[in-house]
């Protein structure tokens, strides 16, 4: 069985994890796949966005718990071998260059909400839920989440989170700034393709310049660095063809048409 489905449509590819029995609860076979896909995007110089969902009726419900419940007296090695190859693809995902489009329903819940939130432009549907989980089977936070929440919703709501195990619905992850966008579940996949064309229609070098940008601010220790860096990341996209072609498109009052690969 494929756990994770994989799909080129054009210049986006589309990933998605496929357990929705288990309400795609990650072991580490579908973490490799996962990780596999990834590595096939940022190999692929005509994908141009990616997109990460769930099928069925949750985004995913983090860690297969009853894996590791039968496999209790070895759950080191059976937890540590699944947390590192999901760390791996956590890694992926946030460096790589292009954009990833994240449409999330029904529970986020412990790995998922860093699988989640490892996505570039996030977007909910009205059921969605996103729920740390952890302290409440005994165990503290993984994937990410506890090192991305706090830089998204500030500490105090990330504390509540990773404490309290409340549920996050839709409407106030908005509030908090934890997605972008909430859409009916109906609704969902539409959007999630509507944003990931306008992004594969962008310049390739550009969208991964300032997405480097953007993330490597989060650890810059001076303004004055990141701003140096901000001038070299210009000057590599002021030589390319998609520059020239974004000023001509603004001066003709035209759309831009930018250059199908990464140049």
């Amino acid at each position: 069985m494929d756990l994770v489905l994989y799909k080129k449509s054009g210049a986006i590819a589309d990933i998605r994890f496929n357990n929705p029995d288990a309400l795609n609860a990650i072991n580490r076979e579908m973490a490799g796949q996962f990780k596999d896909h990834l590595m096939d995007c940022i190999k692929d110089p005509a994908v141009r966005c990616v997109t990460v969902q769930g099928t069925g009726r949750a985004f995913m419900a983090g860690g297969d718990l009853k894996h590791f419940y039968e496999n209790l007296s070895n759950i080191r090695d059976v937890a540590g071998g699944l947390i590192e190859v999901y760390h791996e693809c956590i890694l992926l995902m946030t460096g790589m260059d292009k954009p990833i489009v994240t449409g999330v329903q029904g529970a986020a819940a412990g790995g998922g909400i860093g699988m989640a939130l490892a996505g570039d432009y996030i977007i909910a549907a009205d059921t969605a839920k996103f729920t740390m989980a952890y302290t409440g089977i005994g165990t503290s936070p993984d994937g990410g989440s506890a090192y991305l929440l706090p830089r998204l919703i500030g500490r105090r709501a990330a504390l509540e989170m990773a404490l309290l195990n409340k549920p996050i619905d839709a409407p106030r992850a908005l509030a908090l700034g934890m997605v972008n966008d909430v859409v009916a579940e109906d609704a969902l996949q539409n959007t999630v393709e509507d944003v990931a064309k306008k992004l594969a229609n962008g310049s390739a070098k550009a969208l991964g310049n300032a997405k480097r940008l953007v993330n490597e601010s989060l650890e810059s220790t001076s303004l004055q660095a990141h701003l140096a860096r901000e001038k070299e990341l210009f000057l590599t996209c002021a030589v390319t063809g998609d520059f020239e072609e974004g000023l001509q498109a603004f001066f003709e009052k035209r759309p831009p048409k930018f250059s199908k690969t990464y140049t």
